[in-house]
């Protein structure tokens, strides 16, 4: 080996940001030596194939051992062997065993000058005799005292104690190259990461949060709350319960504000949304070509909520051959993305939700009983907005005082009367279905410049007469005015086209339908899609 030769390949190896790129450059740089037959290099690494590793019965800690990284070699039968392969019987090297296994322990160099002497040392003795093996060269990778690896040469000729040193000052050179891929790695790692951060939290600002924070003083809310307060700063699994539309991602929301991971991301899945072909993808991310369409490497919203909370909604949508995988990654904190062997870890913290009975589900064999477990650590039950009355004037106000920042409507006011027939409704829908009628409430009086008609958003056939006012405080019963709805859905669209029309089909902007309305462009768009209002071409 020439100090020159070494030189080249250590200035080499130094432009290299890949980790992947310097080893391999590693190797095949010293194999281009003269007289050198085989360059190998292992890292430290978590023990991974303990199982069926073929040196398992030497290896006292099965936590942490070598793995061959790189090799390049120049064997004799170059027609039947190929000493570039890494998954041969000595892939791994327990800590301290044999000589590979002993400088990657102690971080001592090993020069072997007579092979034939001291055959002890070598495993397979007749490999060496019947390739010429001379000497062995063994360098400790050390990185600001710490042993990253080992460098490992075999030689046709006698290795020289200069060569030997030569090979030392290597050795440093490569644990740098080393040491700087690796952080550039990380560095791109987090670039990568915060990127996927950001384009998930540009998706989440575009999609208008339900409402702005908790809003209600009713004792059943109070017991919600109380039930945070003890449950958030622990690392518990939260299951929240309830029907559809009581503000469930709210509540996983305040979970995440108040625990230790308040300074993490919180990532929400929508189980019911996710195609079931996709449901892996969509969790623990996939490999470029790993199927049709997998044109580049994507992270999984896993990965994304990695130090933070994952809100699984409707996590009783989750198929059933899927909830294996999601029970292991809870357990374990570990997965592998879709067309990758690379075992990746997280650390998660799941609030999970859905309105269905997951006991039924259970029982129906969709779910499976340890997964329930899992999720359901510590179970939060939310009260349906029939039951916590109380709380709807709040609301009420809370939305008004909503539309008028985001549409810039005027004042819109609830009579006392309107308030309790708001109050005495039944609320199928809940919290989204009350956010809804007010929605429709500001179309229809046009921000507050008409007097507001109740009975043509609210339908008068689900009030919950148990809770209606007394006799006694009622007004004089008239006969009431409302609309069915087939008649109100011809009302709205009339309405709609007429804004369309004074605004000449202009949704966004200045001038446009929705700014007549006094409602948000994305809510217009939505009503016009759901009611099959087009544009007529021609």
């Amino acid at each position: 080996m020439k100090l020159e030769s070494l030189q080249a390949v250590s200035l080499a190896i130094a432009e290299e940001r890949s980790v992947e790129n310097v080893l391999q450059k590693i190797v095949e740089g010293l194999v281009a030596e003269s007289g050198v037959a085989l360059a190998r290099l292992w890292l430290k690494g978590p023990g991974d194939i303990c199982v069926k590793c073929p040196m398992r019965l030497e290896c006292a800690d099965q936590t942490t051992c070598l793995h061959l990284m790189a090799s390049a070699g120049k064997p004799t039968k170059t027609k039947v062997e190929d000493w570039a392969r890494l998954d041969g019987d000595f892939r791994r090297f327990p800590l301290g065993i044999r000589k590979i296994g002993k400088i990657g322990a102690t971080g001592e160099p090993l020069l072997l000058t007579d092979l034939a002497k001291e055959s002890n040392w070598i495993a397979r003795p007749k490999w060496a005799e019947s390739e010429g093996i001379q000497s062995f060269a063994g360098q400790p990778l050390i990185f600001r005292g710490e042993i990253l690896g080992v460098l490992a040469v075999f030689c046709r000729e006698t290795v020289d104690a200069n060569e030997f040193n030569w090979l030392r000052m290597f050795a440093d050179h490569a644990a740098v190259a080393l040491a700087n891929s690796r952080a550039f790695a990380e560095i791109e790692r987090l670039r990568e990461q915060l990127k996927l951060e950001n384009d998930y939290l540009r998706e989440e600002v575009k999609q208008e949060r339900l409402f702005g924070d908790i809003i209600g003083q009713s004792a059943a809310l109070g017991k919600v709350l109380e039930q945070i307060t003890l449950v958030a700063p622990s690392e518990a699994s939260v299951l929240v319960l309830g029907e559809s539309g009581t503000g469930k991602e709210l509540i996983a929301r305040a979970i995440h504000e108040r625990s230790q991971r308040a300074a993490g991301p919180l990532v929400k899945v929508n189980c019911a949304s996710i195609p079931r072909d996709l449901f892996e993808s969509e969790f623990f991310g996939h490999a470029r070509g790993a199927f049709t369409g997998a044109i580049r490497d994507r992270a999984g919203r896993f990965q994304l909520a990695d130090g933070g909370t994952l809100f699984l909604d409707e996590v009783g949508e989750i198929p059933l051959d899927l909830q294996s995988k999601l029970l292991r990654v809870l357990q374990e904190g570990t997965f592998e993305r879709v067309g990758e062997e690379k075992t990746r870890r997280v650390n998660v913290r799941v609030v999970a939700a859905t309105n269905r009975d997951l006991r039924d589900e259970i029982a129906a064999g969709r779910f499976r009983q340890d997964l329930f477990f899992r999720l359901s650590v510590f179970p939060i039950e939310l009260p349906p907005l029939r039951e916590r009355r109380a709380d709807i004037p709040l609301l009420v106000r809370h939305f008004i005082q909503q539309a008028n920042k985001q549409a810039r409507c005027g004042n819109l006011q609830f009579t006392a009367d309107q308030m309790r027939r708001l109050q005495n409704y039944d609320w199928p829908g809940n919290v989204r279905e009350l956010q809804n009628v007010i929605e429709r409430a500001l179309i229809l009086s046009h921000c507050g410049a008409d007097p507001l008609n109740l009975n043509l958003i609210l339908p008068t056939a689900k009030i919950d007469a148990s809770n209606s006012p007394t006799p006694a405080s009622q007004p004089p019963a008239t006969a009431a005015t409302f609309l069915t709805q087939a008649e109100w859905e011809a009302k709205e669209r009339n309405n709609l086209m007429a804004a369309l029309e004074s605004a000449n089909w202009k949704i966004y902007g200045p001038g446009g339908a929705a700014e007549l309305l006094g409602v948000k462009p994305t809510t217009l768009a939505s009503r016009l899609q759901s009611l099959g209002i087009k544009k007529r071409r021609g």
